[in-house]
């Protein structure tokens, strides 16, 4: 699914990216734990948080993550902006909950992360 739909279908606003609205996304995926996020495979997910600190940023550049989007209308800092920006990391707010985001993505399509990755063990966990 294109970024472009995403933030369609949250009528999201795109704060850092709008060039990348033609990247496409694989799965979403949906965690306030950002330790959760270094667990499974993340690359090409779009992330939907209503975390709203720096190391949401941080997490999601390391996990290659697509885009991260922002519940509940939340703002991201400045730091985040500029963090986001340096790192070609399309970030959006929407005003849905995280539990109506991921509904709406859902329903048009867009299949969450099944399994984790035990890096560890290096085993998958349903």
């Amino acid at each position: 699914m294109k970024l472009s739909h995403i933030r369609e279908i949250l009528k999201a606003e795109v704060l850092v990216g709008k060039e990348k609205l033609d990247s496409f996304v694989v799965t979403g995926t949906a965690s306030d734990l950002m330790s959760d996020m270094l667990r499974g495979p993340t690359s090409g997910s779009v992330l939907l948080t209503g975390l709203n600190n720096i190391q949401v940023i941080r997490t999601s550049v390391i996990s290659g993550v697509t885009a991260v989007v922002l519940v509940r209308n939340k703002k991201p800092t400045e730091e985040m902006i500029s963090h986001a920006a340096e790192h070609d990391l399309p970030l959006l707010s929407t005003p849905y909950t995280m539990y109506s985001a991921c509904g709406r993505l859902y329903r048009e399509g867009l299949r969450g992360v099944e399994k984790t990755q035990s890096r560890a063990q290096g085993t998958n966990k349903g």
